[in-house]
This record gives structure tokens, sequence and C-alpha cells, in this order.
């Protein structure tokens, strides 16, 4: 039997993976950050309960910890010197890290960045716009946090399999208008285009991790740069125009384009890496054995079915709790007083539908996940082994530009979607009617209907995670679209409306200063206590 040969692109990945291997490898007689175990309890307690109430992705949760504890800094006006220490001890107070995992020296990296990122926030050339200004802030902030935490936690085998995906397909995508291969866009946007839809389809990550990714591939070096650079006050200057080639790039025509076809070929690229990271050291000798090799992916797949299976579960039910404590919450401060107070229209069995439906539709939206069909494995076998030696052949994948319709068949498509619209809530609202909601009660049905649909679909969507081909479109599934498109797309508006107000965030940071003073009194006063029973002999 002839030995295949290991591409030197994976190769290369091993070599990542055998880097991060290493890196995490427990390092003796290195100090490293301790927190007070009581007090770190009671705050990592207080951090799960918030996580349920204020829902987020397992993978934006430090993210959105360390971006809470910087707005906090800034709202409360609190100087950003010695930051450092405060944010690594909070963060590991919230469980977010291990007790004694962060040496003590990462304390004057994380400070460094901190100080860069303020810098340019208190010295970047004023709008006059004070809305642009604020937009600013709040994007700076939220690229300085994944930067704090790829420097506390770094995700070296993770970037290192979007370079390696991004090189594999980068040559292997066209784009096609009508039977012309034509170029509207440049090779270097087509690459980061390729780029930024790896990013989202591989690991989900959200806007603002990739625009950091985006920013650094801009600024290559800096990592390196601190608050005194000679090169800082440049950037400064220029942040603006880049934050808007950024959000340019992000926002791309055809961005959700190529997101498609980089979510149908993720795949592969996520099994080699769970192969790889099982055992870095001995992977290339598993790879001489197209027999081992089988093995391997066929157990890597079921792990992966597995937590993917388990990872939808506990998105549902936290999307559905969260929605579900919001709803509760607005009932008793807003619905219920004005129901029964003002319009003297209160309801038990309205506001029990109102509470119950949204939790109910979300539990059928993800009851009817199908699994993977069984021919799934062998396609993502196949595809593996592909990726893993040489290919002399490669597919090619088109991305089709639709041809602009004229202004009749524009006007056709916008009757038959407005009809869809007025359909759907026409039927919605009639029904509530001959329930006896009030306008009050409708609006907020509609609202947490159209955002639990929204998040419901968008669950859907990521059991797709290991499938490597599109499902077969029926005409049921074609009818259910027509009539639901409406409901999910407004669902999306709202949250994001809801998530670029932060209202939720703000009131977190809010009610986080006092408690995370508490937690430090706590633990000050642990220590207290402690010295002086170290002084009874």
């Amino acid at each position: 039997m002839t030995t295949k040969t290991i591409s030197k692109s994976t190769q290369g990945l091993v070599q990542i993976y055998q880097q991060w291997h290493n890196s995490i490898q427990s390092k003796e007689n290195i100090p490293c950050i301790h927190v007070d175990e009581v007090a770190s309890r009671v705050a990592s307690f207080y951090e799960k309960i918030k996580g349920v109430v204020d829902w987020q992705e397992e993978h934006l949760l430090r993210k959105r910890a360390i971006e809470r504890t910087l707005k906090r800094r800034i709202i409360f006006k609190k100087e950003n010197k010695e930051m450092a220490e405060s944010l690594i001890c909070e963060l590991i107070s919230g469980g977010h890290f291990p007790n004694d995992s962060i040496p003590e020296s990462k304390i004057a990296t994380i400070q460094k960045i901190i100080d860069k990122y303020f810098f340019i926030l208190e010295n970047f050339p004023k709008e006059k716009e004070e809305e642009k200004n604020i937009k600013l802030k709040d994007w700076l902030l939220d690229i300085a946090s994944f930067e704090l935490e790829k420097t506390l936690a770094p995700s070296i085998k993770e970037e290192g399999l979007i370079e390696y995906m991004t090189e594999s397909i980068k040559n292997r995508i066209e784009i096609k208008k009508g039977i012309i291969i034509t170029s509207p866009i440049t090779e270097r946007e087509k690459n980061i285009q390729i780029y930024i839809g790896i990013q989202r389809a591989l690991f989900k990550l959200d806007e603002s991790t990739i625009a950091y990714n985006l920013f650094e591939k801009q600024y290559p070096e800096w990592q390196k740069i601190s608050s005194s650079s000679v090169s800082l006050p440049e950037i400064c200057a220029n942040i603006f125009s880049t934050k808007q080639k950024i959000e340019k790039a992000l926002n791309h025509s055809l961005a959700d384009k190529f997101y498609v076809i980089c979510e149908r070929l993720d795949t592969p690229y996520l099994i080699l890496g769970d192969m790889i990271a099982e055992n870095p050291i001995q992977i290339e000798e598993t790879f001489k054995d197209p027999e081992a090799i089988e093995a391997l992916i066929t157990k890597t797949y079921n792990i992966r079915l597995k937590k993917l299976k388990a990872r939808l579960r506990r998105a549902a039910i936290y999307t559905t709790v969260s929605i579900f404590v919001t709803k509760v919450a607005l009932a008793l401060i807003l619905e219920v007083p004005i129901d029964k107070y003002l319009t003297n229209d209160f309801s038990f069995q309205v506001l029990a539908i109102n509470i119950l439906f949204p939790v109910f539709l979300m539990f059928l939206l993800v009851i009817s996940i199908k699994p993977p069909q069984k021919g799934n494995l062998e396609r993502v076998m196949m595809e593996v082994m592909k990726i893993i030696f040489q290919q002399e052949k490669k597919e090619i994948y088109q991305i089709k530009i639709p041809r602009k319709k004229g202004k009749i068949l524009n006007a056709i498509m916008f009757i038959f979607y407005s009809f869809a619209c007025f359909t759907t809530f026409g039927v919605i609202i009639w029904i509530l009617k001959q329930l006896n909601f009030g306008l009050l009660s409708m609006a907020i049905f509609l609202f947490f209907v159209s955002v639990i649909s929204f998040f419901g679909i968008k669950i859907r969507q990521r059991s797709n995670e290991l499938v490597m081909e599109a499902r077969k479109e029926t005409f049921l599934l074609s009818l259910f679209d027509f009539f639901f498109l409406p409901i999910i797309r407004i669902g999306k508006w709202f949250s994001e409306k809801w998530g670029g107000l932060n209202v939720a965030l703000t009131i977190s940071i809010l009610i986080d200063a006092p408690f995370f003073t508490f937690v430090g009194f706590l633990e000050q006063w642990r220590y207290f206590l402690k010295e002086k029973k170290e002084e009874i002999h």
C-alpha cells in the first residue's frame, strides 16, 4: 500500500497545535494570581445567575465580562492605572479562569494593553456628532475586550485553523454573474471576505472579535505597540477611517454568500482540528495509517455530534429562561399595573398565554431539529482525507451574483412580501383579539414571539454544523418560510436594536459595581482574619 503524503499546510497546522499543546502544560515554580476561595465562590455563583438572565454564547462569556469591567471603569470614572490586577482577579473570582492559573507576569502585559486603548479613548479626534464618538468608544472597548481575553487565554489553535482553512479554500471560490466569470471585487477583497466568512462559520465569532482580527491585519505590529509608541498617535488620528473600513468589509454585499460557502465547507476542518488537538504529538504517526485515520474521524465526529446536541439544548434552555425572566419582569413592572389600574383590562389567561407561549414555541423549534443523515459521516470522512493529503483536483465553488431585477419585478416581489407580512400578523392579531388581548399585551406578545422565533431559527441553523449537504427544500418548508419569515426578520431587528441599546449591559454594569465592591471587601476581611489567626501562637 502506497503511503499518501501529508500536505505541507497540514504539517504546518500540526506544528501550530503542538505549540498550543506545549503552551498549556503546567509550569512549575511560576508565581500565579490567587484569589480568596470563599469570595470566588460567591462571585462565581453571581456570574452563573447573571449568565442565565443575560444569556450569551459560551465563547462570549469571558469577553462580555471583560467588556463590563472596562465600561464600569469609564462610567464611574475610575483611574485605569493598576486596573489590570483587579480585572484579572475579578475574572478569576467570577469563574472565567481557574484559580492559580494566570501567571503574575501577565499583569504588566494586560496593563500595557489597557493603557494603549485608554490612550486612544482620550486622544482620538472628536467628531461634531456626539453619537459617532460614543459608537467609536463602544467599538474600541469591544475589540479591547477580545485582545485582553486572547492575551489571558491565547487562541493559538483556533487562529491556526482559521488561517489553514483560509489558505485551503481561497483559490477554490469563483464569482460568477450569469454564465460569465466576473470580478466585481478585487482579489484582496475576496480573500478578506473568505477570512470573515470562515471566522463566522468555524467558531461563530461575533462582529467585534472579527473586527479586532481585521484591525490586527491592518496593523500587524499592533500587539507590540504600547501607549508610549511613536506610531500610536498616527493610529489614533486615523481611527475613524479604520473603523469605517472594517465595518464596510463586515457589511459587504456579498458577505452572506461567502458565509454560506464557508459554512458548507467547515465541517471537515472542525473535525481535523479536533483530531489533532486530541494528541498533536502523535497525530502524524496516525496519519500514516488509513485505518487509524478512519477510526479517529468516526470517534471525533461522534464526540463533536454529542457536544453539539448538548450545546443546542443549553442554548435553547438559556435563551428561553432569559426571555422568560425578562417577560415576567416586564409583566410585573409594566403590563400588570397598566392592565389592572389604567385600562381595567387585566386577565390571568392573557398573562399566562403571553408568558408561556414563547416558551412552547421555542420547545417546538428545538424538538423538530433533525440529526444529520446516515451518509453524512462517510462524506465527512472523505472530505477530511482530501484536506489532510495532497489533492491534485480540487472542487471549485461559485458565488452567483443575481441579475438586477427590473422595477416591475421588484414591485411584484414587494407586493408578495407585503402580503405575507399582513397575512401573518393579521391572523395573529385576529386570534389575540379573540382571546381578549389588549393593545399592550398584543404588542408584548408579538415582540417576544418574534424575538424567540429569531433565536430559535438561529439554534436550528447551528444544528447544521456537521451537515455537509444542504437539506432539500420541500413545498411545506417553502410555505412556512413565506409566512413565517416576516416574524423572524422583525425578531432579528428587535434583537439588534436591543443589543445596540446595551440596556441589559448597562443595568448589569450598575449592579456589578456594588457587588464586586462587596466581593473585594469580603476578600480583604478574610485576609485580615487570617493574619489575626497567624498572630495567635
